[in-house]
């Protein structure tokens, strides 16, 4: 199973890698353009602004994979085993509700929307509320098996702490070969 999230995360780092390029390209090329030869590209506001938003909801997808989303820890590393499983517990499963609700909402505007088209493209709009309906499913996918192994016992104490404090120690811990950055 983690082959096949790590094989997925890495086609998602592949897509926003591909979406940042196409980005930089529209905005540098239309600014290149209206300054030098007063034109423009008339979709590069509009496919940058929907390509940024892809680029947030994949990279937040990757993140909770990675367990890369900021957090304190400050309470929970101080507690027994026990109190840190229940807090995980309690901790994920009021993530899958806000990503419940994440995705009913992303799914009701993309119908919504269905059949609204964007000003300049003419694109369906929903394209840009599915973002929301990706990454909901992602997430959801990646919490439960935390979840599951949480509730199965097969997560290591250390691995019942999913935060750090800050980027810094995060990053300290990913150097000194940690990959949860967890000390």
């Amino acid at each position: 199973m983690t082959r096949i999230f790590d094989g997925y995360c890495k086609l998602l780092d592949m897509l926003i890698a591909l979406a940042l390029a196409i980005m930089v390209v529209l905005v540098f090329g239309n600014v290149v353009l209206r300054y030098a030869f007063n034109s423009g590209i008339t979709v590069s506001e509009e496919v940058s602004r929907w390509l940024f938003v892809w680029v947030t909801f994949l990279g937040a997808a990757v993140a909770v994979k990675e367990r890369g989303h900021l957090g304190t820890d400050f309470l929970v590393a101080r507690l027994p085993v026990l109190g840190k499983k229940i807090c995980l517990v309690v901790g994920h499963l009021l993530m899958l509700y806000a990503t419940w609700l994440l995705f009913s909402g992303s799914l009701a505007q993309a119908k919504i929307n269905w059949d609204v088209e964007a000003p300049v493209t003419g694109a369906s709009v929903a394209i840009f509320y599915a973002s929301g309906i990706v990454f909901a499913v992602s997430a959801a996918v990646f919490l439960l098996s935390d979840l599951v192994r949480a509730l199965t016992g097969r997560l290591g104490e250390e691995e019942l702490v999913m935060v750090q404090e800050s980027e810094d120690l995060a990053q300290l811990g990913r150097d000194d070969g940690n990959p949860h950055g967890k000390r």
